[in-house]
């Protein structure tokens, strides 16, 4: 169901991460000392904030609404195999 979707969003330099949203938590996290600040500032903005607490219910139970009937419906049963 999509009860226990999640929505992250990772901001990577360089191939580090140093900054994520996370969906459960509802707030930016900083992984370095410049991603602490960075999600500071990002947390501060209440606008964007809302923007991003509802990309949950927008982009992941969306597409999981819409793609269910595809993936999970449409199962193929094993055939007997002759030899």
């Amino acid at each position: 169901g999509t009860e226990k979707v999640r929505f992250l969003y990772r901001l990577i330099y360089n191939r580090q991460q140093y900054a994520m949203f996370d969906s459960d938590l509802g707030l930016f996290v900083g992984d370095t000392p410049y991603g602490e600040k960075v999600a500071q500032h990002i947390n501060s903005k209440a606008e964007y904030m809302d923007y991003c607490r509802s990309a949950v219910n927008r982009h992941c139970r969306y597409n999981y609404g819409v793609f269910t009937p595809f993936l999970v419906k449409r199962r193929v049963h094993p055939s007997p195999s002759q030899s």
